[in-house]
């Protein structure tokens, strides 16, 4: 039986693999030709939450994209510009009678969708989004009543309990037609970007298949143990994989549920377990952004909307410097300008800190993460920040509020971590990093003294927090 499509365009997104592709898959499956398409945006108008490194890795894992599909008969075709304007000048210059697509988790992505979808039925071509980007769409996780979890607990026990879909074939050949004209490979130059930091993860889909075999085999078997502490390589580091679909979570669930499966050991199958909990929690967070896309502009939980946010000043510009005076605090800051990464505890340690020890709205932290991490995903960066801040879903509550000394004492103990990001600080002893100075000065020469008194400021936001309830 032939295809039903002459030429299907796949449009390309945060889909940057051949392998295990839904909508590449099908588009593959259901057309002659396809003709592989990537719209280029200009980056630094489009919104306040995009990052210089995340486009630098963006420009080398769309280098990597186009080898991979030149090696079964496809050719990456750029263009700039509005999606559903530029998708629609190739349908007209090609005659193609079909456009596949992943969908997009996020409210701006869903608009571009809709724009696009319009535009097929305008010009009486089939259009066709696929779910990929999880295992469970936003609506197959709901309550008995059908309504969205509020709180990740159920959520994840319905999440865990319904059968995972397996990963898709990649495709043998796509055929893309020759001579059609495409823009020049996005490098650096083009968004006017510094050069590549040295210590960027490596793109494309080999390099992040690679760092999944990578995790299976030495990580994620002392995920439980390891995860939290930020001085040894604990953690997966598949957050940018997923970030810009070099990996589907079809595959990582599946590989890791054969390793679960092989593993003789009970402390191992619980790393593994845990880890795939991981993955239930990005999936509670980019269904709650789905049912609630308010949460990008207030407050999930409407008790603490209105809440009185501090003007950001001194202490704010010191935190984005990595110049509080709170080590581990300050780290984490340094390793995210340094890197485009920051591991996730000190994620939580450096965003609790902004909210309640500095009173910055939360929104202003979600904005500089979302600006510095490569891996920054609009749903998981803003449901951490809701949490810490005590606003979001199923978040800490308000009065829970960690003290970062005792934090880097637990996680931190021989300042390890704290001393590869704050250089100045490696000949000071560990105990050091861990309390206050007790006569309130530097603890090392250019190192500034704390900026706040944790105590004095956990007070504080316990009667922030008091007050706006009594209101």
């Amino acid at each position: 039986m032939a295809p039903p499509y002459r030429l299907a365009i796949h449009w390309f997104r945060r889909d940057l693999r051949i392998s295990d592709n839904t909508a590449l898959h099908h588009a593959a499956a259901g057309a002659k030709a396809v003709l592989p398409v990537y719209v280029l945006s200009d980056w630094k108008k489009s919104h306040l939450w995009t990052g210089e490194k995340r486009q630098i890795f963006l420009c080398r894992c769309l280098e990597s994209l186009g080898k991979n599909l030149d090696s079964i008969g496809g050719q990456l075709i750029f263009r700039s510009g509005s999606a559903a304007a530029e998708l629609e000048n190739l349908v007209r210059e090609t005659g193609a009678d079909a456009i596949f697509y992943n969908q997009d988790p996020d409210p701006f992505g869903r608009e571009a969708e809709k724009r696009v979808e319009a535009m097929a039925k305008r010009l009486g071509i089939a259009c066709h989004g696929y779910h990929d980007v999880t295992l469970h769409g936003p609506d197959e996780v709901l309550t008995q009543e059908g309504k969205p979890y509020r709180v990740y607990t159920p959520y994840s026990r319905n999440w865990l309990s319904l059968r995972k879909p397996e990963p898709y074939s990649r495709p043998r050949a796509l055929h893309t037609p020759s001579g059609i004209s495409s823009l020049a490979l996005p490098t650096n130059a083009h968004w006017k970007l510094s050069d590549p930091a040295a210590d960027l993860v490596e793109p494309g889909e080999r390099a992040a298949h690679q760092r999944l075999k990578t995790a299976i085999a030495e990580r994620l078997g002392t995920y439980g143990e390891s995860r939290d502490i930020p001085s040894v390589p604990g953690t997966s580091r598949l957050s940018q994989d997923l970030r810009f679909g070099l990996l589907s979570p079809r595959t990582i669930y599946a590989q890791t549920a054969v390793a679960m499966a092989k593993s003789n050991s009970a402390n191992a199958r619980s790393g593994m377990e845990k880890f795939i909990k991981e993955l239930a929690w990005r999936e509670f967070y980019m269904a709650l952004l789905w049912h609630f896309p308010n949460v990008l502009e207030e407050e999930f939980n409407p008790d603490w909307r209105g809440l009185w946010w501090a003007e950001p000043g001194e202490d704010f510009e010191a935190w984005k410097q990595g110049r509080t005076g709170f080590p581990i605090v300050d780290a984490g800051i340094r390793e995210l300008l340094a890197t485009g990464f920051m591991h996730n505890r000190v994620r939580m340690i450096t965003a609790m800190f902004l909210t309640k020890d500095l009173h910055i709205d939360w929104r202003l932290g979600e904005q500089f993460f979302m600006q510095h991490l490569i891996d920054g995903e609009i749903a998981s960066n803003n449901g951490g920040w809701q949490w810490s801040a005590g606003t979001g879903a199923d978040a800490a509550p308000y009065f829970r509020i960690q003290n970062p000394w005792s934090q880097a004492k637990r996680y931190d103990p021989d300042g390890t971590y704290t001393k590869r990001w704050l250089p100045e600080l490696a000949k000071v002893a560990p105990e050091k990093l861990l309390a206050p100075p007790k006569d309130g000065q530097p603890i090392a020469p250019g190192y500034p003294a704390p900026c706040v008194d944790h105590s004095a400021e956990r007070d504080r936001t316990l009667a922030i927090f008091k007050k706006h309830r009594r209101q």
